[in-house]
């Protein structure tokens, strides 16, 4: 966008034509509208300060037209402004500085043209070519949007996933607890019943209850096998979980750092997933960045972690529905819990270990 208003503005700049007003002014009006419109791009929050700097490029662009005798391809400049909107506003918006810049167009083709059909094509022509680069424009950042969006779903997806998992694996601890309750007291039972009887009884009657004795506790050896062997099924550590969540996801690059010291409870590594899940979504539909470090770390039976994008941040981080969430459900836990979003965005989350 730089290079090419430059581009077009050479002429101009450089004295091969004389603009209506002194060069200087014409060449500060310029400038003027650079910067505008470069602050109106790069500085989004707070919203005011991009919209006031987007209404100054446009006001500098039609003034800068209007004064310069050989406009030539300045008219380009309207077309960068129109498109440069959506960024900003609503398309109506968009389409509305289309209108208005078609009417400096005119403005300047018209006078001193004697066949008005030339005006009226050269105006046509830049209407149109303002309101395809405006609706281009527009549909780049809605499949841009729909994106993050499908991002955000494959990376709560992904966490949902794991959590099902560690659900599925809570309810058969649960069941197997129980099963190790009925099954090995009535076999413990049976067992001690068949000794104590064999100790009262004379030797050729002990022996039977001894043989009888001798298969309960096989049986019971071969039923706490199997049960140890169900038991071995273990959900994942918390760097495998994490790294299910952050891998490959579109349009981010997601660096995870696990502190190899890491020992967690079943429920802060419930929170940490949901946080994790949370950040990442988070950065994916606000923060327009394209990287994320995520750290985990611990220290005195304290688990930290710690996220930072290198998006646009915000001077007022405002908590929304999942952050509000997120901070509920580590103070849960006797944890705590902080934003910044002054240089990107960054959370830090204490939770004890266990």
């Amino acid at each position: 966008m730089l290079v090419v208003s430059v581009g077009v503005a050479a002429p101009t700049l450089f004295g091969a034509g004389d603009p209506a007003i002194p060069r200087g002014w014409w060449i500060a009006l310029f400038a003027l509208f650079l910067t505008a419109l470069l602050t109106a791009t790069m500085v989004r929050s707070p919203a005011i300060v991009g919209h006031g700097a987007y209404a100054v490029a446009v006001v500098s662009v039609w003034v800068a037209v209007l004064t310069a005798r050989n406009t030539g391809l300045l008219l380009i400049l309207l077309v960068v402004t129109a498109a440069t909107s959506v960024y900003l506003f609503p398309l109506w918006v968009g389409l509305t500085v289309a209108v208005l810049n078609t009417a400096v167009v005119l403005a300047v083709t018209l006078p001193g043209s004697a066949n008005p059909t030339e005006p009226a094509l050269v105006t046509g022509f830049y209407l149109l070519i303002q309101v395809a680069t405006v609706l281009s424009s527009a549909t780049l950042i809605r499949e841009r949007r729909m994106r993050r969006e499908l991002a955000a779903a494959h990376v709560e997806l992904q966490a949902a996933s794991i959590l099902l998992s560690e659900s599925a694996r809570t309810a058969e601890r649960l069941r197997i607890s129980r099963d190790l309750h009925d099954l090995l007291g009535h076999q413990l039972t049976l067992l001690t019943l068949e000794l104590e009887t064999a100790r009262h009884v004379d030797a050729i009657a002990a022996r039977a209850h001894l043989d009888r004795a001798d298969r309960v506790a096989r049986d019971l050896l071969r039923d706490v096998r199997a049960t140890v062997g169900q038991l071995r099924t273990e959900a994942p550590d918390l760097e495998t979980a994490l790294r299910q969540i952050t891998a490959a996801v579109p349009g981010l690059a997601v660096s995870l750092a696990v502190s190899p010291g890491v020992r967690i409870g079943e429920e802060q590594r419930v929170a940490l997933i949901r946080a994790a899940q949370e950040i990442v979504t988070n950065t994916l539909r606000h923060a327009e960045a394209t990287k994320l470090r995520i750290e985990v770390t611990s220290e005195d039976d304290v688990i930290t972690l710690r996220a930072e994008d290198d998006g646009c941040g915000t001077a007022d981080v405002v908590l929304g529905n999942g952050l509000s969430g997120l901070r509920e459900r580590v103070v849960a836990l006797g944890g705590e819990i902080a934003f910044d979003g002054r240089a990107g965005f960054a959370v830090v989350a204490r939770v004890p270990a266990t």
